[in-house]
């Protein structure tokens, strides 16, 4: 059965019966290599065909589908169409040239990627590696009402499926026979699934992990600006694997729950969804939530790549309390043993309560690392939601819920006010780590968690492998304080010299204590260095290395990253299962390597030594 995105049944796709019958053809007579995409927005420039097929050894078509009956069209050539419509006569492009100047299109799209390209030399040089074609479906027109109107003169006839070769009962070597027509030339390979992946992120910007404004500008000087795509492109693309790219397109309204283990790519398909929700030019703006500062900068960046414009607002929860309380005058409650920010919350949450903070002031409210919320938090947050639009996106992984406590994981969705019961999603699936590390450290973590006492709205996810191998987490024990910041500077430097950049490598430290002596140790040996701490202003993208606490660290990911002095794990003063879950935060930021220093003992150390040699 073939992959169709977004799902047909989707309530976000507006497709006309005739296309829905014919999506429901491909489903039903190709093979699960084949991947279809309805409707989706395709290139820089964002063209909408009707369906575009892909298969690894076929090759790229692009389909237009009409729902016109005979009676409808008047006449007919190569480019144009007459049509009867309510309002009269009209005069539309032929399908089969609006097909081909989408084909065209993509082609022109593919051939800029070397790696698409046919490399040696000969007469098909520079030629796409995959054959490309194009194609109409006339889902009301029998072949036999083609062929008597005689319509091949507009539209090739070997160009068209008819609404009788697309009935259930049409054997499915035939319905492709149909198909694989429309090419104009054929050859033999295979595309590996690393350039299907090229494929769909020249195809489909929005999947990027990467992203970049590498093909905005379609002026200039073509060849030059070949040249200039042709070394600025990576070597490797990362794009959403397609799983995540079939939830995130089917995302519908309503409150909407993914439960995720670390890596599993939750920041990302909310990343998409904002993006959806601002170009679907809601009436409201679009509110993005989590806990932490730093990953609320790093939303704001991701989503400022994609395109997301000012009505798409990104916070973190507090600061926008602090907003809240600012902008409607708010009275802080007199209680001195509060912190300022808790005293902030319970103001709105009063506020909302007496009418002085207005309701329903969001189109949608998107949250990331939900875990770390309070159940009177998302109390508060689902009266903010406009009820016209009720859209609520949750992410959620109970493994790395550093702050609630056993109190806060027992709490029922519907208690506060989140209907999400039919609407939850699970992902089990860790992307970001190698094996090897996600290995390690989800057997450290699972040996303190309690496994025994969560219900079914907050299950703890067991993650499956994304299958990338990798080096294992490097456990180093030093003499003393400051052998160990040597090492650690080695270690960064040589990250470097392999071509990692300084902006892809974190230390996560357990105490701000610890952020301010490494980072000041790391600038006197000549390392270019950023805390949050330490500048209110904190920038992702700027290239220095990032000084954060564990906390911090949330919903974050680096190439390389620093554990320092372990051996201050486990906290006293706290329990040993959150310092665990802290540790776990810590240990899967990695998306390629790590090290975990230590200098005096504990039992997180042992641990970690065991789980290394």
């Amino acid at each position: 059965m073939a992959i169709i995105l977004p799902a047909l049944h989707s309530k976000n796709l507006k497709l006309t019966p005739g296309e829905r019958r014919f999506g429901t053809c491909l489903l039903r007579h190709l093979e699960d290599d084949y991947h279809c995409w309805v409707n989706v927005p395709v290139g820089p420039k964002q063209r909408r065909p009707d369906f575009i097929v892909l298969h690894p050894g076929r090759g790229v078509l692009v389909l237009e589908v009409k729902d016109w009956k005979l009676p409808t069209i008047r006449q007919m050539d190569r480019l144009t169409v007459e049509i009867h419509t309510d309002f009269g006569v009209k005069t539309v492009m032929n399908p089969l040239e609006q097909a081909r100047s989408y084909a065209i299109e993509i082609k022109a799209l593919l051939e800029r990627d070397p790696l698409l390209v046919r490399q040696d030399q000969g007469r098909y040089h520079g030629n796409l590696l995959l054959p490309w074609g194009f194609g109409v479906v006339l889902t009301n027109i029998t072949r036999k009402q083609f062929e008597t109107a005689q319509l091949g003169q507009a539209i090739p006839g070997d160009k068209v499926v008819c609404q009788d070769e697309m009935i259930e009962s049409i054997d499915a070597e035939t319905f492709q026979e149909r198909l694989w027509a429309m090419f104009m030339y054929s050859f033999g390979g295979i595309l590996s699934l690393a350039r299907i992946d090229r494929v769909r992120w020249h195809l489909f910007p929005e999947i990027r992990i990467q992203q970049g404004h590498l093909f905005d500008s379609t002026n200039g000087d073509q060849v030059g600006m070949q040249q200039t795509i042709a070394k600025m492109l990576p070597d490797m693309v990362k794009v959403m694997d397609l799983e995540q790219e079939k939830l995130a397109r089917n995302l519908g309204n309503g409150h909407r729950l993914i439960h995720g283990v670390a890596g599993s790519g939750k920041t990302l398909i909310l990343a998409y969804r904002a993006i959806y929700l601002n170009q679907s030019n809601l009436g409201k703006p679009v509110l993005v939530l989590c806990y932490n500062k730093t990953l609320a900068a790093k939303l704001k960046q991701l989503l400022m790549e994609r395109g997301a414009g000012d009505r798409v607002q990104v916070r973190h929860f507090h600061g926008w309390c602090k907003d809240m309380c600012d902008l409607y005058q708010l009275s802080l409650p007199v209680d001195q043993q509060q912190a300022i920010w808790e005293r902030q919350v319970d103001a709105v949450m009063t506020g909302c309560e007496k009418g002085r903070v207005p309701k329903a002031q969001y189109a949608a409210i998107l949250i990331d690392e939900g875990h770390d919320f309070r159940p009177e938090w998302f109390k508060l947050l689902v009266q903010m939601i406009d009820p016209q639009t009720n859209s609520l996106l949750l992410m959620y992984d109970d493994a790395q819920n550093i702050y609630g406590g056993a109190k806060q994981r027992s709490f029922t969705w519907s208690s506060v006010g989140i209907q999400a019961a039919g609407r939850t999603t699970i992902l089990k699936v860790n992307y970001r780590n190698p094996v090897e590390a996600l290995d390690f450290s989800y057997r450290f973590a699972s040996a303190y968690l309690d496994q025994t006492d969560k219900n079914e709205e907050t299950p703890l996810l067991h993650p499956e492998f994304g299958g990338r191998k990798g080096a294992k987490p490097e456990v180093k024990r030093l003499p003393n304080q400051k052998q160990a910041l040597d090492y650690i500077a080695c270690w960064l430097k040589k990250l470097a010299d392999t071509g990692v950049p300084f902006h892809q490598m974190a230390v996560l430290c357990r105490f701000n204590a610890q952020v301010t002596r490494i980072r000041q140790g790391l600038i006197n040996k000549g390392l270019v260095v950023e805390s949050a701490q330490a500048n209110s202003r904190f920038d992702p993208a700027q290239d220095s290395i990032k000084i954060l606490t564990m906390h911090s660290s949330k919903g974050l990911e680096f190439s390389g990253v620093v554990i320092p002095d372990l051996g201050c794990m486990p906290y006293a003063k706290a329990a040993l299962e959150d310092e665990a879950r802290l540790l776990y935060v810590a240990l899967t930021r990695s998306t390629e390597k790590m090290l975990v220093t230590y200098h005096s003992q504990s039992i997180f150390t042992q641990h970690c030594e065991k789980l290394s040699g």
